[in-house]
């Protein structure tokens, strides 16, 4: 009779173990193998599933859709999402004051300020509208990409229909330059590249590496015209049912993508210029920086209208503690 219990229990135990395993799913909008989202999702799976000692499992899936995949989250039918700011200003309006073009000095200014109590309150607005701002995580600085010429300066700009997310922030700076900005989902830019429905895109260097944006665009302009952040966002669905310790878990795997997804940013900043010329871009890297923020001075004006302009002047002149 021992015997047979024993084998019962044993029959029984991966069914059980199965059963105490809490599935969670993550998805962004880049490829995982190499991109800077993946690297983030890479570090979050494993830093979960090693510090749950295989309690929680972590299932990573892409989803082009941004818009979509925060819905998702809103409602509980996804866990987690890493997304860029572009369209979560739609949903915590707070968030719109970091997609100000020149915001942000460099990636030391970006992020101090972005983990300092600033960007904590901005994160402290999720819930209200339905959402966890888990962490705060990267795209980088925005550069302009097109097919039709060269660009230095600001008259370059005028008359190109360049796509941008669905951000109010980012459109009206490029229809303040004179361009003709186009909203769209991300999963939609590669075929209105291709088709020409718009000459030219933004977005950082890591974003047009991973997505072989240099096969449907000629000219690559380094403007650096707005620092890019992303974010770890979670639905308060999963959160509201996690223990203490078990939060405690996940803001640690938090961090650990924050750190690698950062991590990857450097690295293809630091290559991906160089990969870009090898692919075949022509790329501009004198750029009359002067002259796009002179240019765009009515777009600060109505900035400083729109958003809080008290969030604006903190995040500008974060400096790091002495």
């Amino acid at each position: 009779m021992r015997r047979t219990v024993l084998a019962a229990i044993l029959a029984a135990a991966p069914g059980l173990a199965a059963r105490a395993q809490t599935e969670i799913t993550i998805q962004h909008p880049l490829p995982t193998a190499n991109s800077h989202y993946g690297a983030g999702a890479m570090a979050f799976k494993e830093t979960l599933e090693k510090l749950s000692n295989g309690k929680y499992h972590v299932t990573i899936q892409r989803n082009d859709n941004e818009r979509e995949m925060i819905e998702s989250v809103q409602i509980g039918t996804l866990d987690f999402t890493i997304t860029s700011t572009g369209p979560v200003g739609n949903f915590v309006p707070e968030v719109r004051a970091v997609d100000v073009p020149f915001l942000f000095r460099d990636y030391a200014h970006a992020r101090g300020a972005l983990d300092s109590k600033v960007g904590q309150d901005i994160l402290a607005k999720f819930p209200s509208k339905g959402l966890i701002g888990v962490i705060w995580m990267e795209n980088g600085f925005r550069h302009l990409t097109n097919s039709r010429h060269e660009v230095h300066n600001p008259a370059d700009v005028k008359g190109l229909k360049v796509r941008t997310m669905e951000n109010q922030v980012h459109m009206r700076a490029f229809s303040t330059l004179g361009a003709l900005p186009t909203p769209m989902a991300f999963s939609e830019l590669i075929p209105a590249l291709q088709q020409g429905t718009v000459d030219g895109q933004e977005n950082p260097i890591p974003v047009i590496v991973a997505n072989n944006i240099d096969q449907v665009q000629k000219f690559l302009t380094l403007t650096g015209h707005v620092y890019s952040p992303a974010l770890l966002i979670g639905s308060p669905a999963l959160w509201g049912r996690l223990s203490d310790a078990d939060k405690a878990m996940f803001v640690q795997a938090a961090t650990a993508a924050r750190d690698a997804n950062r991590a990857k940013v450097t690295a293809d900043e630091q290559n991906g210029v160089a990969e870009l010329r090898r692919r075949g871009m022509d790329v501009t890297t004198k750029v009359n920086t002067e002259e796009f923020q002179k240019a765009l001075a009515p777009a600060f004006a109505q900035y400083e209208k729109d958003l809080d302009a008290n969030t604006l002047r903190r995040l500008r002149d974060w400096k790091p503690a002495q």
